[in-house]
């Protein structure tokens, strides 16, 4: 950059020998002779400058010319002489001789001179003609172009006439000009064309100063000079010469409040009137505004109001285009446009939900940066991305999660817990993408500021929830959610390239802090993976083998299933294919990839082998490969990235220092006991996963200390440590062998239930001679069983039932007397201790009773035995299955002592439900199993006690869905459309699409699965269904309307999840079912009309729903369907059974759901809203534990048991049924412990042996849940959310039996089974909630109500007749205890028991029941 001296200062000429002439060297010519001029007036010339004119060379002018601008440089405005006496040279120099030499050197001279002039002149120019000042004007600005070059050797004097002209401001002596904006707009022109970076700070300075000037001083801009101005502003413009748009920016800050208006009034005209033609920059007025709020927000103060004028207009491309700009405005860092104009930015916050697209996303991306650079505004902003965050564009979702994230990623503190649940909520969006942004941004975040701890422990515990959150997801069906979670472990919770110890401590410290159900899909992806493993490791073994059609099969099955575990399952079948064949071609790599997936393999060894297969997979020619991507997304499952030896060594040593409190706990957010079970938890999965990894001395010596701890869980899960990993113990390190024995026998005989289990689990797995470890635990437990002891009673009946079903050889016989004579007869048909009658359905498990717990474990102790023997030789199993047949007819009160309360009733109920559906999973037990008892099992799903319910309903769907249950206990569920509570319909339904699910992908992966389709098609559930709700108890009346409607709800259940697609044309296939079993009889009571009846209705409710529900059902059925023989008769040649069974007008009823007969009780019985929905009221979340309104299903083919029931009752009201009248009751306060009424069915059976269900009914109060409740008293169930009790909308009271007190009268009755209601008092009709309440019937209070009496005999029965009069009487007095193992004498015995034995008839209990007369109206 040059340095140009001051004006006083300058050099103006060169006088040779290097030396310059200034102002301060005074030098005096000589006057030379005056000159005529051509308007006759004398041109005095300075001393020694001879006339100029055009005779002389130009040179010779420069020369003169140089001396005359000396002399006008050292004149000043008080020369009053001089000025007259120069006066005509003035005016010569401004001829068109010297304003249109071509020589530049003459021209920059005159303007020098000019300049000069006009400063010495000053206020008023020689020069009076105007068109003369212009010309001059016009030509001193011509020669300021010469500014531009600084390496000039005239730039000097370029310099000075800008100089001259600035400081004297001439240029205000064209103000007084008519067309002056000509001049000044060249001079504008000029100067932001010459300013570049090589100027310095004084050039722009005084280029300030005459612009600025100009600006100030005059009446006002025109438009032509503010473009002259604004142009420099346009990016365009700005990128080729900065040092413009710099100066254009100086001068409008300095001008602000002058140039203001002359702003306001363009964008005026371009904005409001649209007037695009008052300039060439229209086009450009958003860019421009953006430049100048930048610039000086100032300069906009009458154009904002125009922008939201224009936020409002009705071209969505204007709209776009301002919010662009605002963006820009409102974003910019040092920007207080927000809080300076809150009606625009108001109005600009309206545009987030702008109906045009493109307005929206932009909004959006503006969010990100207005949460960085002014998050007082984010308060602003939240509500308005939470409804973007919602909005049905993906791009918007998406970009509001990469708003949020951009911001958290520069501060956590710019976005709130709000802003992040938004990005929580998109982990579940329904598109791929927004998910897997929402995701990643998540786990950055986690990484940043929990794992790296960035922001200290507050921003840490912040975001704390986002591992939980993102190990959730892996629930999701999708497999890319499931593998993206897997990146996201492996790369951001527990990123796979830390040391071994520091990874090791952040999976430590993980596993310790997450909530259970991330504990539970952490461990299911090890599992995943590790199943993955082992079909990639089948397939490498099918390539050992010789090849064959049969291998070919098994490798093409094997493919598909490796194919479903990679993204786009469709196109990575194409890939495995190919993979697979590279595999058989290249041994080299197979070796790879067998080291890979070898259990010894360390996680450096996986990293190199993934990257060696890689390598060799990899096309130099393909960039993009897509059978590579694939291959790594296989490599990267099944690579142990985290788990190997030396890892399992690391984690074992920061447990021991977690035991010996010298680990970092506390500073890592967990207790240490948290940070041990934690472990030993961690340890446990792992040894499912990586077994070989744990066989070292130290690992197990660490072990055994976890093994003498207090804690109970800790102890448990180093014994399945040992189980799982410990089979080289005995062989390899006789020191741990030694110590363990003595620990496992101490557990197995004194531990925990829990410990016992594993206990003897762990020495059946890894000892040689187990059964003499096993024998020395039996004898001893088995001889000093004690029942009046049970708390010591529970671990031993595990280890017991536990070895029994492990050494079945060696221990079946033994236990066979254990079963008889101490789990029978003294435990399980014994009740020692009263439970407390606090009424309670359900009680913690702390609770329960140590007696009840024993039984269970009894219960369960001989299932074990029997899935040991895994045969019915000796009867064993029947004997078995008619005693849990008992305990569920007698309601878990076997011995009808009602000295057990009913929560453990509840327990007892529900651990016979599971025994039999535990037995039905062995087939030869399964055989075994009468449709009674299988009716009965599957009314524990509609039980009273919700717990009973709940965990039923999960043991059944666990079994189920891994193919153990046979296909009949999938019918189970649909009695779950009778379950008044939401959340439990909400859970079967979900089980039900599971279960399909899993049954129609299992027939795709396994062709030999088509010959066992009758037990695996989803569709043979149909019949099944259908016989199990034509036994339902509910369903008595074929004709009834409401019953129908209940059945139908029950069928459409089951089938709206089977009908959701017709693959295979499986519409027809079920329509052919129902058809064909109106062919057949109820295999059950072939002979009974109404059985049979009942049957055939079902069938047509089940054509009527199909029918309605698919217009494909009518095609031919692709095969003919097999029905069970168990269920089913074989059809007759000659039978034909085409009558139907519902009229007309009750199939429209059941297809329009239009509203029952409403009589006093019509607000409890609501219409139905519309076709096909459910008959329930949709209930809230806190009827989650409820057991209000819910059935307890416990049914036999001779006769039911239900507890007896005595109270004083009043009528409150009867409905409107003729035959069959509505009461509600209210228990008297008289009573103080509620007893139950005997209720039988009103209908008779048209058959001696015919036999049918009636149902209890009881209303239940408001406020109620798993309580009996007594007068005037509240017992209050902390086990779950006390709720109003609510009936079950659409489901009206079926008629019930009216009473009578002669106990002899009932003897000619049929015996009847009943679905148990809970049972609660009643204040009032009123307390009846509107809409899922059932009312019971009851006798008048005019009748006495009759001392029921039941009595179990296991002396001595009678079958009686054939006519309906047939019961059998069982005495279960405490004397005739002695003989109680008649009920169970195949223990004893292994003779055949069908002929001596005459309590069961059809493998079910009869029992004579005191029984109140039904009454008629």
């Amino acid at each position: 950059m040059l340095h140009l001296p001051e004006l006083h200062e300058r050099p103006v000429e060169d006088c040779g020998e290097g030396k310059f002439i200034t102002s301060s060297t005074r030098m005096d010519f000589p006057a030379t002779q005056p000159k005529p001029a051509a308007d006759g007036k004398i041109i005095y010339y300075p001393p020694g400058v001879k006339e100029i004119t055009d005779k002389i060379t130009n040179d010779e002018v420069v020369k003169r010319l140089k001396m005359v601008v000396k002399t006008f440089m050292d004149m000043d405005q008080d020369s009053e002489d001089e000025k007259q006496q120069y006066l005509p040279l003035a005016l010569h120099l401004a001829s068109e001789f010297f304003l249109r030499n071509p020589n530049k050197d003459v021209r920059l001279l005159v303007a020098c001179c000019l300049a000069d002039i006009f400063r010495i002149y000053a206020p008023e120019a020689p020069y009076t003609s105007h068109d003369k000042l212009k010309d001059i004007f016009l030509f001193i600005t011509r020669q300021l172009k010469g500014l531009e070059d600084t390496k000039s050797p005239q730039f000097n004097r370029y310099f000075y006439l800008l100089e001259n002209l600035a400081w004297v401001k001439s240029y205000n002596i064209c103000f007084e000009l008519e067309d002056c904006n000509e001049i000044f707009i060249q001079l504008f022109r000029t100067l932001f064309s010459v300013i570049n970076n090589s100027h310095n700070q004084k050039v722009q300075m005084h280029m300030l100063d005459l612009m600025s000037s100009i600006i100030m001083e005059g009446d006002g801009v025109t438009q032509e000079l503010l473009d002259s101005i604004l142009i420099n502003l346009i990016p365009a413009h700005k990128n080729l010469n900065k040092q413009a748009f710099d100066l254009a920016k100086v001068l409008l800050k300095r001008t602000v409040q002058t140039i203001e208006p002359c702003i306001a009034n363009f964008f005026n005209q371009v904005l409001v009137l649209g007037k695009s033609s008052v300039s060439d920059l229209s086009e450009h007025v958003f860019d421009l505004i953006q430049e100048l709020f930048a610039i000086d927000p100032h300069l906009l103060l009458s154009v904002m109001p125009q922008l939201e004028f224009k936020l409002k207009s009705n071209d969505g491309e204007e709209r776009l285009a301002v919010v662009r700009l605002l963006a820009k405005l409102f974003g910019s860092k040092d920007s207080d446009l927000a809080t300076q104009n809150r009606p625009l930015w108001q109005c600009f916050l309206g545009r987030f939900n702008d109906i045009h697209v493109p307005v929206r996303l932009e909004s959006v991306k503006f969010a990100s940066h207005c949460l960085m650079n002014h998050p007082d505004l984010a308060k602003d902003l939240t509500e308005y991305l939470k409804v973007r965050s919602h909005d049905p564009e993906e791009a918007i979702r998406h970009d509001v999660i990469v708003t949020i994230i951009t911001a958290g990623k520069r501060d956590l503190s710019l976005v709130n817990d709000q802003l992040l649940g938004f990005v929580r909520e998109r982990t579940l969006d329904k598109r791929w993408r927004v998910r897997k942004e929402a995701m990643m941004g998540l786990a950055q975040l986690y990484k940043k500021y929990c794992l790296h701890a960035e922001a200290g422990k507050d921003a840490a515990e912040k975001v704390s929830w986002i591992k939980d959150k993102l190990l959730h997801i892996y629930y999701q069906n999708s497999i890319d959610d499931k593998l993206l979670v897997e990146k996201i472990f492996a790369q951001y919770l527990v990123p796979h390239n830390l040391e071994t110890e520091e990874r090791m401590k952040c999976l430590y410290y993980l596993y310790a802090s997450l909530d259970p159900n991330a504990v539970k899909a952490l461990n299911e992806m090890w599992k995943c993976q590790n199943m993955l493993r082992s079909h990639v490791r089948e397939l490498l073994d099918l390539h050992k083998q010789p090849t064959s059609e049969a291998n070919s099969a098994a490798m093409f099955g094997k493919l598909m299933t490796i194919a479903k575990n990679l993204p786009d399952p469709g196109k990575a079948q194409d890939f495995v294919k190919k993979f697979n064949q590279v595999l058989g071609d290249d041994e080299k790599l197979r070796s790879q990839l067998e080291l890979l997936i070898s259990p010894t393999c360390s996680c450096k060894q996986a990293d190199v082998c993934v990257r060696e297969i890689a390598r060799k997979l990899a096309n130099p020619k393909q960039p993009t490969n897509p059978f590579l991507e694939m291959v790594k997304f296989l490599l990267e499952r099944i690579a142990p990235v985290h788990i190997d030896s030396e890892a399992i060594s690391a984690l074992v040593k920061l447990m021991n220092k977690s035991i010996e409190g010298t680990a970092d706990d506390e500073e890592e957010g967990v207790s240490p006991d948290t940070a041990i079970r934690a472990g030993l938890e961690l340890l446990k999965v792992l040894s499912f996963t990586h077994p070989t990894s744990f066989h070292s001395a130290e690992t197990y010596e660490s072990l055994l200390q976890c093994l003498r701890m207090e804690d109970d869980k800790v102890a448990e899960a180093a014994i399945q440590i040992f189980r799982n990993t410990g089979h080289k113990i005995e062989t390899d390190l006789p020191q741990i062998r030694s110590t363990l024995i003595p620990i496992l026998h101490q557990k197995a005989k004194r531990g925990t239930p829990h410990q016992a289990k594993q206990a003897v689990h762990c020495i059946h797995a890894i000892f040689s001679n187990k059964e003499v470890q096993l024998a020395q635990i039996f004898e001893p437990l088995s001889r000093s069983l004690n029942a009046d002891v049970p708390e010591q009673l529970i671990t031993p009946l595990v280890s017991l039932g536990h070895i029994s079903m492990l050494a079945p050889d060696q221990f079946a016989s033994p236990m066979k007397s254990v079963v008889a004579n101490f789990i029978v007869k003294d435990l399980l048909m014994n009740d020692r201790s009263t439970g407390e009658k606090n009424g309670k359905l359900w009680s913690p498990d702390e609770e329960v009773s140590p007696e009840v717990l024993a039984k269970v474990q009894a219960i369960k102790l001989l299932v074990r035995w029997l899935l040991g023997m895994k045969n019915n030789q000796s009867k064993s199993a029947n004997s078995t299955l008619r005693l849990l047949s008992a305990m569920l007819v007698s309601e878990g009160d076997l011995t009808e002592q009602k000295r057990i309360s009913k929560s453990d009733m509840s327990r007892l109920r529900l651990a016979a439900g599971s025994a039999i559906m535990k037995l039905a999973q062995e087939p030869c037990y399964h055989e075994i199993i009468t449709p009674e008892q299988f009716q009965l099992c599957a009314l524990v799903i509609n039980d009273e006690c919700y717990q009973v319910r709940q965990i039923f309903a999960q043991k059944l769907h666990k079994a189920l869905v891994k193919l153990l249950l046979p296909l009949e206990y999938m019918a189970i569920f649909a009695l779950c459309a009778k379950d008044p509570v939401k959340e439990r319909r909400a859970h079967a339904r979900q089980c039900l699409l599971k279960n399909i699910s899993i049954r129609r992908e299992y027939i795709k992966q396994n062709p030999m699965a088509n010959e066992k389709l009758l037990s695996l098609l989803p569709e043979y559930v149909v019949p099944y269904m259908i016989h199990l709700l034509a036994h339902d108890p509910d369903f008595t009346k074929p004709q009834d309307v409401d019953q129908l409607r209940d059945v139908k709800e029950c069928l459409w259940f089951m089938l709206e999840v089977l009908m959701t697609k017709n693959e295979n044309n499986s519409h027809a296939f079920m329509k052919k079912m129902a058809e064909n079993i109106k062919l057949t009889r109820d295999a059950q009571s072939p002979d009974e009309p109404k059985a049979n009846e009942k049957l055939y209705t079902v069938c047509d409710v089940a054509l009527c729903v199909i029918n309605s529900k698919s217009a494909l059902c009518n095609a031919d059925s692709p095969k003919d369907p097999v029905l069970p023989t168990k269920f089913f008769t074989q059809p007759e040649k000659d039978f034909c059974n085409d009558r139907n069974y519902i009229s007309e007008e009750t199939r429209v009823l059941l297809l329009t759901g239009k509203p029952k007969p409403t009589g006093v009780l019509g607000t409890v019985n609501k219409p139905l809203s519309a076709t096909g929905r459910r008959p329930y009221i949709r209930t809230t979340g806190s009827e989650t534990g409820s057991n209000i309104s819910v059935n307890s299903e416990l049914s036999s083919s001779a006769g039911n048991r239900s507890r007896e029931q005595s109270s004083d009752i009043s009528e409150t009201g009867v409905s409107e049924n003729d035959e069959n009248p509505v009461r509600i009751i209210s228990v008297t306060p008289a009573k103080t412990e509620p007893v139950k009424n005997k209720e039988i069915n009103s209908d008779q059976a048209t058959q001696g042996n015919s036999t049918e269900r009636g149902k209890k009914r009881t209303a239940t109060a408001s406020g109620t849940e798993n309580i009996h409740q007594k007068p005037e008293e509240k017992n209050v169930d902390e086990t779950g959310p006390s709720l109003a009790a609510k009936t079950r909308r659409g489901r009206p009271p079926k008629p019930e039996p009216q009473g009578t007190t002669a106990k002899n009268e009932e003897t000619n009755k049929p015996p009847v089974r009943g679905r148990k209601r809970a049972a609660v008092s009643q204040e009032s009709p009123g307390s009846l909630e509107a809409g899922n309440a059932k009312a019971p019937k009851q006798q008048d209070t005019a009748k006495k109500p009759a001392a029921t009496q039941r009595q179990i005999d296991l002396q001595r029965s009678h079958v009686l007749g054939s006519d309906g009069d047939s019961l059998l009487e069982i005495d279960s007095s405490p004397e005739c205890s002695q003989n109680a193992m008649d009920l169970f004498k195949a223990c004893g015995s292994s003779q055949e028991d069908t002929e001596d034995t005459e309590i069961a008839e059809g493998g079910f209990l009869k029992v004579k029941r005191k029984l109140a007369r039904k009454g008629r109206k």
